[in-house]
């Protein structure tokens, strides 16, 4: 086994899950980088027992580069693996293990980079920085307090943020942001057998899943296309409903867990503006009731021009010619928005095998991503 691989199956070796503790991950990278001679930074998460790192390896010097990743995954329940997705298993040139892919391959990388540059008889000139977040599978969740306590640090002049997502060493320059919300809708309960005497929550839920429908129309219609992306346009849709307590109650309540997927360049207000217009008109239409919308989670998305310095670096130690976009979101555009990095998305493996049983990375692709990552290094020295 080399030693690439090593890091990678003790990595996928910790069942880091998102919304979990990840202090026994933590603990270990952060021993890893340092015996590399890293200075490392622990960063408290905003919940308790969640932590981020942030590494630096090299001078304190204006410039350097710095190499983000995720150590949270996705679960596991209800998945049918062929073997154990905590134990990375070599099928062929397939490493199988949660996370091989998402994103614990970059990870390995990083690692891998940090201790070769403990070793090299040559120094940095520029500083390696070293980003690693918890709770990016909850919607980019954990990164934020890392951020937020270096953009309170000093000012490093930093020339900017490679993101490791699995795009298969493709360079992306854009991608779609996010914003979760929920609509909840109240009405008066009542006994079934006079239903005339409540407000059926319920009903008025169904009003607001028309307008969800309603506002996607009015999106395709009315914003610019984007042909960079599968689907050119922003899209909102509705993915959880609860309501209703028992059937023969009237329900007072109900709530819709909904999301909209936005082009960059659009925010989400004046279409949750339209939405919460469109609810006072379904209160109005039963005759009573309420309607709330709440933001629960929101991150923005990314759209860097191809011409930056940044992104020739990376086209050109990543071996392509061209940029892409994705159709998933990264932490990438907030490292753009809260300190104003210059960012692309590159890493290996595939985001199509992420999140489902039997996730993988080959061997070649990790090596390719670890190449990759020694280039990078190569012009800090």
């Amino acid at each position: 086994m080399s030693d690439l691989v090593a890091l990678l199956s003790t990595l996928v070796g910790f069942p880091s899950l998102c919304g979990t503790p990840n202090g026994e991950i933590i603990d270990w990278i952060e021993a890893q980088l340092l015996a590399a001679g890293a200075r490392v930074q622990r960063i408290p998460g905003e919940v308790p027992d969640r932590f981020s790192l942030f590494a630096i390896i090299g001078p304190e010097a204006p410039g350097g580069l710095v190499l983000s990743a995720h150590a949270d995954v996705v679960p596991v329940a209800g998945q049918d693996w062929s073997s154990d997705p905590f134990i990375l298993t070599r099928r062929g040139d397939r490493l199988y293990g949660r996370g091989s892919s998402d994103m614990k391959g970059f990870l390995a990388c990083m690692l891998d980079a940090a201790q070769r540059v403990a070793a090299h008889p040559i120094p940095l000139s520029r500083p390696l920085y070293l980003a690693i977040s918890h709770d990016e599978e909850l919607g980019c969740l954990g990164v934020r307090s890392l951020l937020q306590a270096l953009s309170a640090g000093p000012d490093r002049a930093i020339q900017g943020c490679i993101v490791g997502e699995p795009t298969q060493m493709q360079v992306a320059l854009a991608h779609k942001g996010k914003t979760a919300f929920t609509i909840a809708c109240h009405g008066v309960a009542a006994h079934s057998a006079d239903p005339g005497q409540g407000l059926n929550a319920i009903t008025l839920a169904g009003s607001m899943i028309h307008a969800v429908s309603a506002l996607q129309e009015k999106i395709e219609t009315s914003e610019r296309r984007d042909g960079r992306f599968a689907v050119p346009f922003s899209t909102v849709q509705v993915g959880l409903v609860s309501g209703g307590a028992a059937l023969n109650i009237v329900p007072d309540h109900c709530v819709l867990s909904a999301e909209m997927r936005l082009l960059p360049g659009y925010e989400p207000g004046p279409y949750l503006d339209w939405l919460r217009d469109a609810g006072a008109r379904a209160v109005a239409d039963l005759g009573g009731g309420r309607v709330e919308i709440e933001v629960t989670n929101a991150y923005p998305g990314l759209d860097m021009e191809p011409g930056g310095a940044l992104c020739a670096t990376v086209l050109r130690e990543a071996g392509r010619n061209h940029t892409t976009t994705i159709d998933f979101g990264t932490e990438a555009g907030l490292f753009r928005e809260i300190l104003s990095l210059d960012c692309v998305v590159c890493g290996p493996g595939s985001i199509d095998r992420a999140h489902k049983a039997d996730e993988y990375i080959t061997e070649a692709e990790l090596e390719e991503g670890a190449r990759f990552v020694d280039a990078l290094v190569a012009r800090l020295r």
